[in-house]
């Protein structure tokens, strides 16, 4: 029985309290996922070769002035950005990866795979490698700048080409695919004819890293996050009449055209800031809509926020075991999200082999 139609068998009352406590069960998840973020956050926090009580980390957050200099500079210069940036950019690409997979109708759908982080990779690599940057551009953000702008860019061609050709929703997605191999390449040569000073930065901008949060970018990408959220959850009921399929949702007058590209328009800015800050990081846009669409089911009002909590929590988690693998070494953390996110994959490829045919 489909998630989204109740049984006509039942009586009417049953129906509803069998709804109430479909919704009180979804509330539960989600206010659990938010306790496990902020465990998750402090553990983050606490987590570092200067082991900090957490009493001392909980002082020094909530009563800066009276902390140690020292303990201040290592809270809320190095520890707090890296730990609140990774919280937002999970949120940022677990909401994007749940409306592109809604509105692509395709659950291999994100960031990822459709070129957005690629593109974002070949834009940092013409800064780093040739210093070509967007004119008026400060020097401290022309990598973030050119890696926004050439993954917009990429989003904005993949939806052009796929309105202009009349592509179905499964080829746009084989066109995403096509421009990740695409930008790859690229990068490929950009790290060819590079220095090795520049190649090196550029080795560790793709690999993905939170270490070059600052609470400038958090505080760009947050107000992104806070405007993308709630128009979204504008959109939660007719995202989720699109899952019944496009003539259904057409049948409900909604303008699934227009749905299609508003939203994909939305997510791609917002997953475009994200990866510009922190580098290429994956598999998290693609696997949080999974993990979120088995606990709350395909109802948006609750499948959207509990992706963007999922993402929030499984970068978060990333983060610390970047920390954690080995000792006093700092694993950047798309490394760690590519060999946890890999497996996870595969195992969606096979339980929605079905749907890909």
């Amino acid at each position: 029985m489909s998630t989204l139609e109740p049984s006509a068998s039942l009586p009417h009352g049953a129906v509803v309290h069998d709804y109430r406590r479909l919704v009180q069960r979804r509330v539960v998840w989600l206010l659990v996922v938010a306790l496990l973020i902020v465990g998750s956050l402090l553990f983050d926090l606490r987590s570092g070769p200067s082991g900090l009580p957490i009493a001392t980390l909980l002082r020094t957050v909530f009563e800066r002035g009276s902390a140690d200099p020292a303990t201040s500079v290592i809270v809320w210069q190095i520890r707090l950005p890296y730990a609140v940036m990774a919280l937002i950019v999970g949120a940022s690409l677990g909401l994007s990866g749940a409306e592109m997979q809604t509105i692509l109708n395709n659950p291999l759908a994100s960031p990822y795979t459709l070129g957005v982080s690629a593109a974002a990779a070949f834009g940092a690599s013409l800064a780093i490698v040739l210093d070509i940057a967007i004119p008026g551009v400060s020097q401290t953000w022309i990598v973030s700048a050119n890696a926004f702008v050439f993954a917009l860019l990429s989003a904005m061609v993949l939806d052009g080409v796929a309105r202009w050709r009349g592509m179905s929703t499964a080829g746009v997605v084989l066109m995403g695919i096509a421009l990740v191999f695409a930008f790859h390449a690229l990068v490929e040569l950009m790290q060819f004819i590079a220095s090795a000073d520049a190649l090196q930065g550029l080795v560790f901008w793709t690999l993905g890293s939170l270490a070059r949060a600052d609470w400038t970018k958090i505080g760009v990408l947050s107000a992104a996050l806070a405007i993308a959220l709630p128009l979204s959850m504008r959109n939660a009921w007719t995202l989720t009449a699109l899952r019944l399929g496009e003539d259904r949702a057409a049948s409900f007058g909604i303008d699934v055209r227009r749905l299609r590209l508003g939203t994909l328009l939305r997510v791609s800015v917002l997953s475009a800031l994200a990866v510009s800050f922190v580098g290429t990081i994956g598999f998290v846009g693609l696997i949080a809509p999974h993990i979120a669409r088995t606990l709350f089911g395909e109802d948006h009002r609750f499948y959207l926020p509990g992706s963007t909590l999922i993402g929030a929590l499984m970068l978060s988690l990333a983060s610390i075991a970047s920390k954690l693998i080995i000792p006093g070494v700092l694993i950047p953390v798309g490394i760690v999200t590519a060999l946890v996110g890999i497996p996870l994959f595969l195992g969606i490829v096979v339980r929605s082999q079905g749907q890909l045919n």
